[in-house]
């Protein structure tokens, strides 16, 4: 068996350190891992939250897995046919793949967000995902956002990445200098004059999609405040039936947050029950730009939000809309109806309906952008027993599309180049930059100082 995954993200390493212990000891095989990103781990490193590093613990598991001699891990590879969104990485077609391994797991996860149709990106609305590119210093990262020049944001959607870019922009910087935030990213909050972040919900709070740990790091945030919700929006409908965690949100919300609101300067709402229906970008009669909300109510029936008829509008200086994620649309076996790889328990399915042989999708890839790392992890062990079974009982029926009989210690010639050019990071560089970066991390007093791939490279390849 000589496997390739696509991506090296934490569904990836999951797959990867499962098969190593259920591979039988005496099947000869190999493992590499492919990602775009310099760097592995994926949304370990690019997504979660830096006030998060509980979160990040899983990347020890990732270390052993890759410590086995039958793993290999090739950084700043973009795999396809299609231009990279990063400029420096080495191409490598799947036809390449294809005619080198005998088994593939898609593991590309879903790296684009979702856009709201009355909401086109603009310079007064730009999407979560740019915002934790942007805090995370991920190798597509946009320019900062002019914190600087603006008081108001609103964030629409209220799943975790919302307040996670809510608790960003309202925690005092001096409290974000331990974590995992990159100095530069720290001189822009630093100049922030964001006074008030305005979570935006569909929905009412028995529907808010965030957890209730996230929620009660907002309630507690050292140097903010809450406006507080109208009792009526607290009770729930007679009849209804709570979960706990339901009753516990309600609560939560009732007792408002630690800092009596107006003894801060710096607020936070939620807004439930809106939903947006325009935005008017500044004007020379309006500095600001102008959000007009739908007014909705919550259909017992199909508890999706509906229109009242009602609406309103806010002033507001920027507009970041958090409403998900989806797969990127020119990847191979994409659906557009489902916004991911289109896989059947575990196996990828062309669109005509045919089951590759050997060929997989695993994490958000596979099942949509949705759930929380220990349901990537549960996820990736599933695919994991699906190559194996099958590897063990081969499926009929199948279209096989790979090589049967590769050999197990080549690698794609297009590898092998950025390999000798030092244009491609193995996981042996990788540790060489991790250590760099905590050590540069440590002199700041601080979890880690993270490095861009020009800074990187030239650690790698000192002659550059």
């Amino acid at each position: 068996m000589k496997l390739a995954i696509i991506g090296g993200g934490p569904s990836a390493f999951y797959v990867a350190s499962r098969l190593h212990k259920l591979l039988p000891q005496t099947l000869e095989y190999r493992i590499h891992l492919f990602d775009r990103l310099w760097s592995p781990h994926g949304l370990v490193r690019y997504g979660v939250a830096p006030d998060h590093p509980e979160v990040k613990n899983c990347t020890h598991k990732f270390d052993e897995a890759a410590l086995d001699r039958r793993l290999r891990f090739f950084g700043n590879v973009n795999v396809g046919d299609n231009p990279s969104p990063i400029q420096h990485t080495v191409k490598l077609p799947l036809s390449s793949i294809f005619s080198n391994y005998s088994h593939v797991v898609f593991a590309t996860g879903c790296t684009l967000p979702k856009r709201h149709s009355e909401l086109p990106p603009s310079a007064s609305c730009t999407s979560a995902l740019s915002m934790v590119h942007w805090y995370t210093q991920h190798p597509n990262a946009p320019s900062p956002p002019p914190l600087d020049k603006i008081s108001h944001v609103s964030l629409i959607g209220n799943g975790n990445v919302s307040l996670d870019v809510a608790r960003m922009l309202l925690t005092n910087v001096d409290v974000l200098r331990k974590y995992d935030v990159p100095e530069r990213v720290l001189d822009v909050l630093a100049e922030s004059t964001v006074k008030h972040v305005s979570i935006v919900g569909r929905r009412g709070p028995l529907e808010a999609a965030f957890t209730m740990k996230e929620l009660r790091e907002m309630i507690n945030l050292p140097d903010a405040s809450m406006v507080p919700l109208a009792p009526e929006l607290l009770q729930p409908s007679e009849g209804v039936p709570l979960t706990r965690q339901q009753t516990r949100v309600l609560q939560l919300l009732s007792k408002g947050s630690k800092n009596t609101f107006g003894t801060t300067e710096k607020t936070w709402s939620l807004d439930f029950y809106r939903s947006p229906a325009g935005l008017m970008v500044p004007s020379p009669e309006n500095a600001r730009a102008q959000l007009s909300l739908a007014h909705t109510v919550v259909d017992p029936a199909t508890q999706r939000a509906v229109p009242t008829g009602e609406t309103s509008t806010v002033a507001t200086d920027l507009v970041v809309t958090s409403l998900g994620f989806h797969g990127e649309p020119t990847a191979p076996y994409f659906d557009p109806g489902l916004g991911h790889l289109r896989t059947l328990s575990n196996r990828i399915v062309t669109n005509a309906g045919t089951t590759l042989r050997n060929v997989y999708g695993s994490g958000w890839a596979s099942t949509g952008a949705h759930g929380v790392l220990a349901a990537t992890m549960m996820n990736a062990y599933d695919v994991a027993e699906t190559i194996v079974n099958d590897h063990m009982n081969p499926l009929e029926g199948t279209e096989a599309v790979l090589n049967p009989d590769p050999s197990l210690e080549e690698i794609p010639e297009e590898v092998v180049h950025g390999v000798r050019e030092r244009n491609i990071v193995e996981y042996p560089d990788w540790k060489r930059i991790d250590e760099e970066e905590m050590r540069r991390g440590q002199v700041l007093g601080k979890e880690r100082e993270r490095m861009a791939w020009d800074e990187a490279r030239l650690l790698l390849r000192p002659s550059v």
